[in-house]
């Protein structure tokens, strides 16, 4: 009997991401799409939301997460080892509601100023919330802050809560502030207390499509994208 193979040319490489990446990958996987031929479908989700997706098994051939959430997904066996890609750097920046005068973040101590000021301040759930919830607890204000904290749920981006007033100043990747409707950006967060964020890409270890997913991988990781990167708010790794 002949081998029966299965033809994945018309097949889309499906892609999981955290909401971190989601204009820069989809901008990228467009940008592949044109010179392979080979579609690309990118979800893009809160980061753990992805994370849980991927642990549960669902069937996906490429994740792109910060580099610390891939590493643990590698070591439970949820990743292809040794398939890692590091796509590209993420700074967290400072946004306020459009119109609203910018906080001044020249400095730590004007950050702290800043939203000692605040009524209100919203961050999220992936890596750069957790940086600022470590900055309030070394300032030693995360119990002063308790009742002033607006957290995004996950896949909610803070921009949507700076705009609609229910935060005042927000925190977050600024890939996620770049372009969005009713907010401006103040700039990132002075290097002194400063995180940044490397985004990494895997193949997942459902995936049956290695080859194709390993070339996308490279494309990801390529300099092809740096432009891209930079339009969006992140830099080349």
């Amino acid at each position: 009997m002949a081998n029966m193979t299965t033809d994945t040319s018309n097949t889309p490489l499906t892609v999981i991401s955290s909401m971190a990446t989601r204009r820069v990958l989809t901008q990228l996987a467009q940008a592949y799409e044109a010179a392979s031929g080979l579609p690309v479908s990118i979800v893009s989700v809160g980061g753990v939301e992805a994370s849980r997706r991927i642990r549960e098994g669902e069937h996906v051939d490429v994740v792109v997460l910060a580099a610390g959430a891939l590493e643990k997904l590698e070591h439970d066996g949820h990743i292809v080892t040794g398939s890692r890609v590091d796509v590209a750097r993420s700074q967290i920046a400072v946004a306020v509601r459009r119109g609203a005068p910018r906080c001044d973040i020249s400095t730590e101590s004007a950050v702290r100023a800043a939203m000692l000021n605040a009524r209100t301040i919203g961050y999220s759930t992936g890596p750069s919330g957790t940086h600022i919830v470590n900055l309030l607890h070394r300032w030693g204000l995360a119990d002063d802050f308790a009742n002033r904290i607006v957290e995004a749920p996950p896949g909610v981006p803070v921009a949507s809560l700076i705009a609609e007033g229910k935060a005042e100043i927000g925190f977050q990747q600024l890939s996620e502030l770049v372009d969005e409707p009713g907010i401006d950006v103040s700039g990132v967060l002075p290097a002194a207390i400063q995180a940044v964020t490397v985004f990494s890409a895997a193949i997942c270890s459902t995936s049956q499509r290695h080859e194709e997913a390993t070339a996308f991988l490279a494309h990801l990781a390529s300099h092809d994208g740096d432009e891209i990167k930079v339009r969006y708010g992140m830099t080349a790794v």
